[in-house]
C-alpha cells in the first residue's frame, strides 16, 4: 500500500465530529467511516481531491449523481461549485488588470457601458471600485431576495441588474458608504461580470473559456445554464437536508457568482495553477506577484466571524496561523449542493471537496480537519 492509499484510507475511515462556538472545533476523539456520514446526512454523492507537494495525492468519488437514476459517480460527473465560482471571477478579473485593460482602484461606472452603478447619497466621496466589490466592500446590496426569475422566462443580466420582470431579485444599490464595512454580495459579482462583459465585448462564459478553461485544460467545466449539450446528463441533482432530489438552482444569467458546474479534478487544476503560480513555478493566467497581491490580507474578522476564516482577500478568503496560512473559498447553492476549495502555496497542501447534498456543508468542514490532522497541515 502506498502513503497515498494510506493516508486515504485513514481519512475515510476516521472523519472527526465539528462542533461550533464562534468557529469549527475538531472533536478528534469522535471518528466515523465516511459512508455513514454521507448516509447520516442524507447525502447521495461526494467527490474530493486530496493535494500533497502541489500536485494530486489522490481522488474518491463516492456515491451517485442523484436518488432518482442512482447513476454512480464518475471521473466526469460534474458539481456545483457554487460561490467558489467567485474565486475563478476573481481571477478573471485580475487577469485583466494585469493587461491593464482594468484598473482595481477606479470608479467602476467610468468603464461601465451598457448598465450604471445608481449612485446615491453612499456614493458622493466613496466609490465602488473592482477592489471593493472582490472583497465585499463596495456598499453592494447581498441581495436577500437571491435570484429568482418568471417560471419559463429568461432574463438578461441587465433586467437582474435593475431587478426588472422577469428577474425576481430586488435590484442592485448601494446600502452604506463603500470601503466602509463588509457585506458578502453575489450581486456585486453580477456587477462584476457586466464590467468584464462590457471592456471586452465577449460573453462571461466566453471570457471564462478563453482565459482560465482552455489554458488549465478544464475540459469538463462551464458558467452556462441550461447546460451545454453532453453535460447536463452527467452533473449532478441538488438533494435536500431531507434527501430529495430536486431540479437545479442554476442561474439563466447571472454566472459569476455561482454558476460554474465542474468536476472535482478540473477544480484542482485551478487550485494548484494558483499554488504554483504564488511560488514563480506557472503563469498561465495570473503573474507571481498578482497571484500575492490577490492572497494578501484586505480586511481582518477575527477568529469568529465567517466559520473561522479570519481575512478577506482578493475575491477569496485566507486562514492564517503562526505556522501557516491558507487561501479558501468554500461555496453552498440552494436546494442542495456544496463545494470547498483550501490550499497552502507555501507548504504544496490542499483539497476539493464536492457534493449533492444540503447537508454536504458540514461533511466538507469535517473532512477538511480530518485531512488536515492525516497530513499534517498545522490547520485552524
Amino acid at each position: 500500500m502506498t502513503d497515498a492509499e494510506k493516508h486515504k484510507e485513514n481519512i475515510l475511515n476516521n472523519i472527526v465530529d465539528i462542533k461550533f462556538e464562534g468557529r469549527p472545533i475538531p472533536l478528534y476523539e469522535e471518528k466515523h467511516k465516511l459512508t455513514e456520514r454521507m448516509k447520516q446526512f442524507k447525502v447521495p454523492g461526494l467527490s474530493i481531491v486530496v493535494i500533497n507537494d502541489f500536485q494530486i495525492d489522490w481522488t474518491l468519488l463516492e456515491g451517485v449523481q442523484d436518488l432518482n437514476s442512482n447513476i454512480k459517480l464518475s471521473s466526469e460527473t460534474l458539481f456545483e461549485a457554487a460561490s467558489t465560482t467567485k474565486a475563478l471571477t476573481a481571477v478573471l478579473a485580475l487577469h485583466f488588470v494585469e493587461k491593464g485593460i482594468l484598473n482595481l482602484d477606479e470608479d467602476i461606472n467610468a468603464k461601465l457601458k451598457s448598465w450604471k452603478i445608481p449612485e446615491n447619497e453612499f456614493t458622493e466621496k466613496e466609490k465602488v471600485t473592482l477592489h471593493r466589490l472582490l472583497t465585499h466592500t463596495g456598499g453592494i446590496n447581498r441581495p436577500d431576495s437571491l435570484f429568482g426569475y418568471e417560471e419559463g422566462k429568461i432574463p438578461t443580466l441587465i433586467q437582474v441588474l435593475n431587478g426588472e420582470s422577469p428577474a425576481l431579485n430586488d435590484p442592485v444599490k448601494v446600502e452604506f458608504v463603500p470601503g466602509s464595512k463588509h457585506q458578502y454580495s453575489n450581486l456585486g459579482y453580477s456587477v462584476i461580470q457586466q464590467l468584464l462583459e462590457d471592456v471586452t465585448g465577449k460573453s462571461f462564459h466566453q471570457l471564462m473559456k478563453e482565459v482560465i478553461f482552455e489554458p488549465l485544460e478544464m475540459n469538463n467545466s462551464t458558467l452556462e445554464f441550461p447546460l451545454p449539450d453532453g453535460f447536463n446528463k452527467r452533473t449532478v441533482l441538488p438533494h435536500t437536508a431531507e434527501g430529495e432530489a430536486k431540479d437545479k438552482g442554476l442561474h439563466v444569467s447571472a454566472f459569476a457568482h455561482g454558476n460554474l458546474s465542474c468536476t472535482a479534478v478540473d477544480l484542482s487544476k485551478f487550485l494548484l495553477e494558483l499554488m504554483k503560480a504564488y511560488n514563480g513555478k506557472s503563469e498561465k493566467i495570473l503573474s507571481k506577484n498578482m497571484v500575492r497581491k490577490m492572497f494578501e490580507s484586505q480586511r481582518s474578522f477575527g477568529p469568529t466571524e465567517l466559520m473561522g476564516f479570519t481575512d478577506q482577500a482578493l475575491g477569496i478568503f485566507l486562514m492564517r496561523n503562526e505556522k501557516n496560512s491558507f487561501f479558501l473559498h468554500p461555496g453552498g447553492n440552494e436546494p442542495g449542493t456544496n463545494c470547498f476549495l483550501i490550499g497552502s502555496p507555501t507548504t504544496g497542501h490542499g483539497a476539493i471537496l464536492m457534493s449533492n447534498g444540503s447537508m454536504g456543508e458540514l461533511i466538507n468542514i469535517q473532512l477538511v480537519y480530518t485531512i488536515a490532522k492525516e497530513y499534517d497541515w498545522n490547520f485552524g
